[in-house]
Parts: C-alpha cells; sequence; structure tokens
C-alpha cells in the first residue's frame, strides 16, 4: 500500500515481482488558507481499505494467499490527543498536517538557527515540510491544543498502528523527519534549545522505534474484514513513499564510483535520492541516514516540493479559456508530442520558468521561494497550453541537473533510476536524459513504490533474504533512455537562463 498525497494505491505483488492487480482510491485534500493542508485521517483509512479490498478483488485470489502487508506513505503528521481521539488544530481543518503544508515557515527558520548536528544533517536548514516545525507551530499558535496533544505520529506509522492496534514507529520516518538520531535517540539537548523539551512526552515518547521491513504487529481481525484480507498476518515497518521508491529501484542501476546508486523519484514532488556504502552529504541536501531503508546503507536526498503539483497548477491556469474541466495530462502531453516531433527542443523555447512556486527545498532551502514565467505571449487555447505546459516540465527536469550538478559526490553518475508519475510518460523520459545529461533507466512493468514497499511485506513474512534482494528480485525489465547530444546542447541555453532568472529573483527580492 503506498499512500500519496492525494490517493492511496494497493498492489498484489507476487514474490517473483509480478504484480496481479493495483487499484487506486483518492481522498480529499483540505487546502486552507497560509499555505494550510490537512487531511482526515478517517478519509485515509476508507481509501486504504478499499483500494486494498479492490485490488485482492482484482487479482482473483483468496485472502488465505496474501502472506504479509506493508504499508509506506508521505510524511504527514497524524495528531491525536491524550485519550487517542484526533485533534484538529483549526475548524474545518483535518486531523492530519500534511506534508506539504507550510504554515511552519517561520519555525523551520527559527529551528534552523540553533547550531546542531541535526541542521548540518539537513543540508544547514530544517524544513516546514518536516515534523519539528510544526510541532512548534502547534506549540507556539496553538497552546491549548498543545496541551491535548498525546500523540503524534508519522502517516505510515499511524497506518501501521491502525491495522494492527500495536504503537511502532519506523526508524526512516524518524530519522528523516524527526529531531532522532538513529545511535542517540531523541535530541533532547536540541529539543531544549528551541522551545520543544516537552516534545517527547507529548508524542509518545515510549512508543518503540523499528527497522523498516520488521513486523510492526499482526493484521487485526476487523481491518482484515475491511481489507478482505486474512487476521494475524504480519504487517511490517514502512517507509517513507519516497524511500519506498528508493528500495523498490534496488538494481535497476549500477553504482557509481562512490559505490552508491542514484534514484529520481518523481510525482507531486520529485526527490534524488543517493543509496549506498558511502556516507556523503551537500549544503542544501538532506542526510546522510544510516539504516533508514536498508541496514547498513547510506541514503541522501534533495528534492523539488512540487513537481507533479506545479504541472497540475499549469494545467488549471492556462485550460483554454480558462475554464475547468479542460484536457487532462495525457491529452496534453499527446500533442506536445506532436509539437515536439516537428519543433524539437526549440518548442516554446521563448518561454522559461523558475518551478519553486512551492518553495524551493534543495538546494537553496528556501520555502518563500517563488516561481517565475517569462516570455509569455497572449494566446489561449490548447496549443498555447501545452507550451506553457511544456515548458514547467523542462523547468523541472533543469532543477533536477542543478541538484546533481550542485552536490558532487555522491551524485556523480552516468544513471539514474527514474521512477514515479513521469516516468510513465516516455517524452518526460527522455526530457530529463537530455536536460541531465544522464542515461534513465525505468521499469517497463510493476510500481517501483509499491515493489519497496512489497519487499517490506515480504521480509516481515519471513523471507529469509535481506532487503536489497528482495527488492531486487521484483523487478521484471528495465529500459534504458540515453540522452540526445543535440537535444543537451540545446538545454544547455536554458540551463543559463535558469540560473539568470534566480540571480534576477534574487536581486527583486533585494529591492527595498
Amino acid at each position: 500500500m503506498d499512500v500519496g498525497t492525494r490517493s492511496a494505491r494497493a498492489g498484489v505483488v507476487q514474490a517473483d515481482g509480478c504484480e496481479l492487480a493495483r487499484e487506486i482510491c483518492a481522498f480529499p485534500l483540505l487546502e486552507g488558507p497560509a499555505q494550510h493542508r490537512t487531511y482526515r485521517f478517517s478519509d485515509i483509512r476508507i481509501a486504504v481499505r478499499q483500494a486494498v479490498s479492490a485490488a485482492v478483488d482484482s487479482a482473483g485470489v483468496e485472502p488465505a494467499a496474501i502472506s504479509g502487508l506493508a504499508l509506506s506513505a508521505t510524511c504527514s503528521l497524524v495528531l491525536r490527543d491524550a485519550a487517542g481521539e484526533p485533534l484538529s488544530t483549526d475548524p474545518g481543518e483535518g486531523d492530519v498536517v500534511a506534508w506539504c503544508d507550510h504554515r511552519a515557515a517561520d519555525e523551520a527558520r527559527d529551528c534552523s538557527q540553533s547550531p546542531h548536528a541535526l541542521v548540518d544533517r539537513n543540508g544547514g536548514f530544517i524544513s516546514p515540510e518536516m515534523q519539528t516545525p510544526k510541532l512548534l507551530w502547534i506549540k507556539r499558535h496553538r497552546p491549548v491544543h498543545w496541551q491535548r496533544l498525546g500523540q503524534a505520529l508519522d502517516l505510515s506509522d499511524a497506518l501501521a498502528m491502525d491495522v494492527t492496534g500495536v504503537p511502532v514507529r519506523s526508524l526512516c520516518s524518524m530519522v528523516a523527519k524527526w529531531p532522532y538520531d538513529g545511535r542517540s535517540g531523541w535530541l533532547v539537548d536540541y529539543l531544549r534549545t528551541i522551545g520543544l523539551e516537552d516534545l517527547p512526552e507529548r508524542v509518545g515518547f515510549s512508543i518503540p522505534i523499528r527497522l523498516p521491513g520488521t513486523v510492526a504487529g499482526p493484521l487485526s481481525g476487523s481491518a482484515a474484514d475491511a481489507m478482505s484480507l486474512s487476521a494475524g498476518i504480519p504487517v511490517a515497518v514502512g517507509l517513507v513513499d519516497a524511500f519506498a521508491g528508493a528500495l523498490g529501484a534496488t538494481g535497476m542501476t549500477s553504482p557509481n564510483a562512490a559505490g552508491n546508486c542514484l534514484n529520481l523519484i518523481t510525482g507531486t514532488s520529485n526527490v534524488i535520492m543517493s543509496v549506498g556504502s558511502t556516507r556523503a552529504g551537500a549544503s542544501g541536501f538532506w542526510g546522510p541516514y544510516r539504516d533508514v531503508i536498508m541496514p547498513g546503507a547510506w541514503v541522501s536526498e534533495a528534492g523539488q516540493s512540487a513537481a507533479g503539483a506545479l504541472l497540475d497548477h499549469l494545467l488549471e491556469l492556462w485550460s483554454p479559456g480558462g475554464e475547468r474541466g479542460g484536457p487532462s495530462h495525457a491529452e496534453v502531453l499527446d500533442r506536445i508530442d506532436q509539437l515536439y516531433a516537428s519543433e524539437g527542443p526549440h518548442l516554446a523555447g521563448d518561454i522559461h520558468l523558475l518551478p519553486d512556486f512551492a518553495g524551493n527545498r534543495a538546494p537553496f532551502g528556501d520555502p518563500s521561494a517563488r516561481g517565475l514565467i517569462t516570455g509569455l505571449p497572449l494566446e489561449r487555447g490548447m496549443d498555447a497550453l501545452c507550451r506553457v505546459y511544456w515548458r514547467g516540465a523542462v523547468s523541472l527536469a533543469l532543477g533536477i541537473r542543478q541538484l546533481l550538478e550542485h552536490g558532487g559526490m555522491p551524485w556523480d553518475g552516468d544513471e539514474l533510476a527514474m521512477l514515479g508519475g513521469f516516468s510513465r510518460t516516455r517524452l518526460l523520459i527522455q526530457l530529463f536524459a537530455d536536460v541531465t545529461g544522464r542515461r534513465m533507466v525505468c521499469g517497463e512493468a510493476g510500481d517501483r513504490v509499491i515493489d519497496g514497499t512489497a519487499a517490506l511485506a515480504l521480509k516481515a513474512a519471513g523471507d529469509n533474504r535481506d532487503l536489497a534482494s528482495i527488492a531486487a528480485a521484483l523487478i521484471d525489465r528495465t529500459a534504458a533512455f540515453e540522452p540526445d547530444p543535440d537535444a543537451s546542447r540545446l538545454f544547455d541555453r536554458d540551463y543559463k537562463i535558469f540560473n539568470t532568472l534566480q540571480k534576477q529573483r534574487d536581486a527583486i527580492d533585494q529591492v527595498g
């Protein structure tokens, strides 16, 4: 089970990697003022259970044939009061603060100003997408709710607890998103400096923390009935969804000179992950983290807060006539394919974007950064939409190139495993290859996030292989997309303009 930003996706996967079924069930994202974005946990629970039940039915297997369950999810924050009841911080909001909620931008800056190894480990800046600033925001702005707070969990951990009744935290979410260290535990010295010394007792200090793929607990009878599964099967300790994607990509590419494999996980946001034997990080990058995916492996990551979300935004803004219910992403991409066939990389080359409509997660760590669009004509209609949309996609690829070039090792390498939504469109895969100058390797079948999560379920169900071997065995076929040298040379000009626009934006911000 992969719970994303707006939907839950359930896959039934065999141990040999054959995906028997995949079903999707949407749930609402509640968008409020001042960048408040929340969910109702009850909506997510319903979507999860319906998607699993539908997938089991579509697969045509008996519940007894399912040997294990794992749930990965976005790093959203689930809030409960001391009695275990849902806790919302504002009327009309849900009890889950979405990963993309940026209300705590000021708190994130304050959390970043205290010199500490935690800040260094996160590239020198604590993002408002992490849990510490969100919890500090609650303490500062909703003190009554802070006093009522009795438990706070990452979404994947809350989902595992929901279907087992057993409170367990994943080492992945704790190290990557919380003020926690895998060796020394809760970083109480840091919490004291930012005014959150009472955080551990508020959110459940005593909840055990376990490695991904270990057993969180047995599936409860009520959850089993709702999901068409057998009660008592093991439920695995899960992963943050992007980390599950990186696990699912194991074996798709060869390690670089540093001994690490590079992954590009695309979706609502885009993330680059380096997974391997080398402990390395860079300014503006998160990590390195150890043991958060597999024992002994180091992980570093950098990302764009809005990727698929940016294309959603452009699609809505530039739909012909400005009306909702315009063309779909698939229809726009089909038309762009036709335009690109005649115009090539020159397509809409006078339009340029900075994609930071929801801030810059990396390499600048600036949630207040905003996007730019230059070179717009007055034209409307389908082709005008396609040209703006295409250049939005180009800007996302340019941002990934900047991340790859910014950090140096362990980001050096000739190829990336590309997965997620963008990897299902050949045009976009080739775009990222051409812009970055790297070979993109994609799975021809299956879903890497689902496969990574399935590897956790297999491990919890008693598979004796290590997680890397389990995940690698789930990959059926891959396809490689080589960069086109001629297209890459043309996109070099776009990259220079991309960097120039960033400097101009900085200059504008300095104008008094």
